[in-house]
């Protein structure tokens, strides 16, 4: 069975196909499930995704079809690649910018060498907060979902692992950067708490997912050009 399949192979969608694909600014990760699952019809396939990525971001998104989706579990276990850009000097209740800047700080006092130092602090094992706006669910519903109802949220620390973290581009007040993590890992959190550990404030403002495992961003799909060629394909069915 096939994984990362080139583009002018012959899918058997049933049998079980592992798609790589470029999910949209803006869209959720169910959002590109669904669509790929609609295109399908009137065939009723098993469709899920390898590792959730929030609506602001863009990039690497692993799509499992058929009896590929018993191996989800072990795609998304798989270490992640990040790109990113953060604005230093103020924070948002969501550390990105779904919600307004709600606090400003002074970053005249903050040189290169002390923002690249700062990542030496996160690099390992660490623990951090999910931000209040996130898809984890407590008691069955989603923290956003209270987040946005101004209810208070009770955070639990998550254990995770930073493999590489480096600092790419200084052009106060942006910051751009690189991350290697595990899974569960929220690259928002790490950019609020980066901004508290140089007793500042930080916030994400683009983050593109660019490797998940052995999958590479740059072998993705479309989801326009991969929903064209599922229409065009005869679906297998064994």
């Amino acid at each position: 069975m096939d994984t990362a399949l080139p583009k002018n192979k012959q899918f058997n969608f049933a049998e079980g196909e592992l798609l790589l694909v470029n999910k949209p600014y803006q869209w959720t990760s169910f959002d590109v499930v669904g669509k790929l699952r609609n295109s399908f019809k009137p065939l009723k396939l098993k469709v899920g995704h390898a590792g959730t990525l929030d609506p602001l971001a863009t990039g690497l998104l692993i799509i499992c079809t058929g009896k590929m989706t018993k191996q989800i579990d072990t795609f998304q276990a798989e270490e992640k690649e990040y790109t990113g850009t953060m604005i230093l000097g103020a924070t948002t209740p969501s550390y990105d910018m779904e919600t307004e800047v709600d606090e400003t700080f002074d970053t005249s006092n903050l040189n290169n060498d002390q923002i690249r130092n700062a990542c030496k602090q996160f690099m390992g094992d660490i623990q951090q907060y999910p931000p209040a706006h996130s898809a984890i669910k407590i008691d069955g519903e989603r923290l956003y979902e209270k987040a946005r109802r101004g209810e208070e949220v009770e955070l639990r620390l998550r254990n995770v692992t930073i493999i590489d973290f480096e600092i790419t581009r200084i052009e106060l007040p942006e910051i751009d950067f690189r991350v290697v993590c595990s899974k569960g890992t929220y690259i928002r959190s790490l950019v609020n708490d980066f901004g508290k550990a140089l007793n500042n404030g930080a916030y994400l403002t683009n983050l593109v997912r660019t490797r998940s495992g052995n999958y590479q961003l740059k072998d993705a799909w479309e989801v326009t050009e991969l929903v064209s060629v599922i229409k065009e394909q005869k679906v297998i069915i064994e």
